[in-house]
């Protein structure tokens, strides 16, 4: 078996999708499983959707109209025939989330959210299948929901590898081209989970392992894993060759080229991982691999923007111990803060967190009972993996500096 990945920006439009079959012919689609993230900018039109299900329901149809004008648009430009089955199986999907906003009685955001972003991908591969199998590339449209099954941690779910195993390995079938949704998973009562934003790497990398896939690839817009994201860096560079070990730093640290769960299992059966551009399948791209080198070596720069900066000392100048440390790591938790960055000196302590959940005002309530606080919301984290001194100029000229943290390979730099 060969895994591919097509993300969103590969079939945001007819030409998109089109492209797959041509990138599919020209490699190769013999044992193939293709896993689809949903199609262009759709994940943010639906939670626009999910926001207006929330917070102004006078919007939410029109917003829902968005998403269904968008689709059937692709739909009408890639089947001449507007009876294809293809255009009802849409607007049963469409007609399947109405109702569940309709009769939902959960308040809970979370819930609400994965019930809803999940249909993105499953439009995506609806139609991708429906299209392929319209110009003779035969293949089975799989429900990923039926393999990969997780807790029921929404929005960030964590895979129950005994249960999808068994699942993959009893319901897939290797001999034919087949289609699946990346980013979903389904708890123990069925309810759709999700893997985190860009989780349609991970998918890939999930089903790589049950299937003891040969490689994966990932299609991009972008010729392969550049040193720095091109929408906020000039003049980036290709790396050509990269270590799992390095991959799974610059994972760590937020490059958005790769999810930070996707090399785990590809590492654990040495499965290669490929980055190529669906522009130009038949360039080498990027390899990831064991017992490979990063080629070339040259700073790699990363950034997460709209980051919390978090200050701590304590009230009465007395020392940051331990305990201390142990309680604060604990609120981080029970308010589900991802840290990106820790510092501590004798008295004070500083975490750079995302706040993915929107639980700040509440950790900042709980953390001023005990500390002085300092908060600086809106900041960006920059990280240099083997940096130099002209890559931290680079990064610092017309900033102000918040937090600076360096050892031997790898600089972080907080600005505002």
């Amino acid at each position: 078996m060969q895994v591919f990945k097509f993300g969103g920006a590969s079939i945001k439009d007819a030409n998109g999708v089109k492209n797959i079959a041509s990138v599919l012919q020209k490699t190769g689609y013999k044992n193939t499983l293709i896993v689809v993230s949903a199609m262009g900018k759709t994940t943010n039109a639906l939670e626009v959707v999910i926001k207006n299900y929330f917070e102004n329901k006078a919007e939410l149809q029109s917003s829902l109209q968005d998403v269904k004008k968008y689709h059937n648009q692709i739909l009408l430009d890639l089947f001449e025939n507007v009876s294809h089955q293809a255009f009802k199986k849409v607007k049963e999907l469409f007609d399947e989330l109405n109702s569940f906003l309709k009769t939902n009685k959960s308040p809970d955001y979370n819930f609400v959210y994965d019930q809803t972003i999940g249909y993105g991908e499953l439009l995506s591969t609806l139609i991708i299948s429906e299209y392929l199998n319209n110009i003779g590339l035969k293949n089975n449209w799989i429900d990923v929901r039926n393999h990969i099954k997780t807790d029921n941690y929404y929005r960030r779910a964590n895979v129950n590898w005994k249960a999808t195993q068994d699942l993959i390995s009893s319901k897939f079938n290797t001999s034919v081209l087949n289609i699946t949704q990346g980013f979903l998973g389904s708890d123990k009562n069925n309810f759709t989970t999700t893997l985190g934003r860009e989780g349609s790497d991970y998918t890939a990398a999930i089903y790589a392992y049950c299937l003891n896939a040969t490689s994966v690839t990932i299609w991009k817009d972008v010729p392969g894993v550049l040193n720095a994201d091109p929408r906020y860096f000039e003049n980036p560079q290709l790396l050509n060759k990269i270590s799992y070990r390095e991959a799974i730093e610059l994972a760590f640290y937020g490059a958005s080229v790769i999810h930070p769960k996707t090399l785990q299992p590809l590492q654990g059966k040495e499965i290669p991982l490929f980055v190529k551009s669906f522009l130009n399948p038949e360039a080498t791209g990027t390899q990831i691999g064991k017992n490979v080198t990063l080629e070339p070596l040259i700073p790699c720069f990363i950034v997460k923007k709209k980051q919390v900066l978090i200050s701590l000392s304590s009230l009465d100048f007395s020392y940051i111990v331990e305990e201390n440390i142990g309680e604060i790591f604990s609120l981080l938790h029970t308010y589900k803060m991802k840290v990106d960055v820790i510092q501590n000196s004798a008295i004070s302590f500083s975490v750079c967190v995302d706040n993915i959940y929107n639980n700040l005002d509440k950790l900042l309530q709980h953390l001023k009972a005990k500390f002085k606080v300092t908060c600086h919301e809106n900041v960006s984290l920059y990280t240099i993996r083997h940096y130099n001194q002209s890559a931290i100029n680079e990064i610092e000229t017309g900033k102000m500096v918040l937090l600076k943290q360096l050892t031997h390979e790898t600089v972080q730099i907080v600005t505002k």
